[in-house]
């Protein structure tokens, strides 16, 4: 189904989200439409904060918003969609868009298995009603649905159509870049010279996957790594927790901006601790690249005035391999906590592949890295 016919069937006057893989077609026709302009469509930060500006957007014209997300964001959308949006609080209608990522029958990534499986069952605990489209829906089919759920936003309640990968389509297709040149995996590919022995924990995405497969053409083992291969925002909190355990160990984790910006509040905590053994890396290239480009507000933030200001006593910045060598060194060198930021281009290897070894052997070979 075109999304341009969904969404005139849907009929939102406002949309807010975060960028998913299999609602590629949706993010570019609403970056197309309607640009960066905030007042119709704003790429939030984690999808919690995406229920919330739908809130705002109701309350303030009495219209039906339109939240669009991975089935993955469900968790961060539970508490305001139960405690802000529920007809027992203020009954606030909304329309979901949710990506149907491990859908049971469907090969998938181990981490989106499972939430795949209780995706519909999830939203319908919340008193969400589904409607699942596939690529066999009709525009019929679809304008029927939205005929039964009027009735229940005009009630204040929540729907929300669940999208299986390949549902919808669009004749366009953006493009994302940004102004720099180092790539993500040459910046990878550098720290690791540098780190050594230490530990790694990497985020979730393409960055995993090329820390993988540099360790694998190195051919030194994955033990020293750990692969945040869902659970996005929340790699740099996994690193804090085992370098507060391992001080004799020094820590680099790896992160991205969109990563960062969805749980930003772990700069805070990290600050406040201050563990010497960490080095917080923010490979930033201003996008949410592993699912399509689109733009993050990284690119408007001053990120490592950020963390200096809550409380990391040595910030660096690099943007050029030059740049890289020397901030990394001194990194290597320090002995307080250190944020680094690379400024990296958007894109990655045609052939890039995924990790051959399953999430639990990975957090066993890492686990006896740290204690053996």
């Amino acid at each position: 189904m075109q999304v341009t016919d969904f969404l005139q069937i849907v009929g939102a006057g406002f949309y807010t989200g975060v960028p998913d893989s299999l609602l590629r077609p949706l993010c570019d026709h609403l970056l197309d439409a309607y640009g960066e302009d905030p007042r119709w469509h704003l790429i939030a930060a984690n999808e919690g904060n995406c229920v919330a500006l739908a809130a705002g957007y109701h309350f303030a014209t009495g219209k039906v918003p339109l939240v669009y997300l991975q089935n993955s964001g469900e968790g961060n959308a539970v508490n305001p969609l139960a405690s802000l949006l529920n007809g027992a609080v203020y009954a606030v209608p909304c329309v979901f868009v949710v990506g149907w990522r491990g859908e049971p029958g469907v090969p998938d990534e181990p981490q989106h298995r499972f939430q795949g499986k209780v995706t519909v069952r999830l939203l319908e605990t919340l008193d969400v009603s589904c409607f699942v489209v596939g690529k066999e829906t009709t525009v019929e089919q679809l304008r029927q649905a939205m005929d039964g759920f009027r009735k229940l936003l005009a009630a204040g309640k929540q729907v929300a159509f669940v999208v299986r990968k390949g549902a919808l389509t669009y004749d366009g297709r953006r493009v994302y870049r940004n102004g720099y040149s180092l790539t993500r995996e040459e910046a990878i590919r550098r720290l690791l010279a540098v780190s050594g022995e230490d530990a790694v924990v990497c985020t979730t995405g393409k960055a995993s996957r090329e820390l993988f497969e540099l360790r694998e053409a190195a051919n030194v083992g994955h033990g020293r790594d750990f692969l945040t291969v869902g659970s996005m925002g929340h790699s740099s909190s996994i690193a804090l927790g085992a370098a507060l355990q391992k001080p004799e160990k020094k820590f680099w984790c790896l992160d991205g901006d969109g990563a960062l910006l969805m749980h930003m509040g772990a700069l805070a905590v990290i600050g406040s601790v201050k563990p010497q053994n960490l080095v917080h890396v923010l490979l930033n290239n201003n996008a949410h690249e592993s699912v399509g480009g689109m733009p993050t507000a990284a690119g408007s933030v001053d990120l490592p005035a950020v963390a200096k200001a809550c409380g990391y006593p040595r910030v660096l910045t690099a943007r050029t391999a030059a740049e890289l060598e020397t901030a990394l060194r001194e990194a290597k060198e320090s002995r307080e906590l250190t944020f680094l930021e690379i400024k990296c281009a958007i894109g990655a290897r045609a052939d890039l592949g995924r990790p051959t070894t399953s999430a639990i052997e990975n957090k066993n070979a890492f686990m006896s890295f740290l204690n053996g």
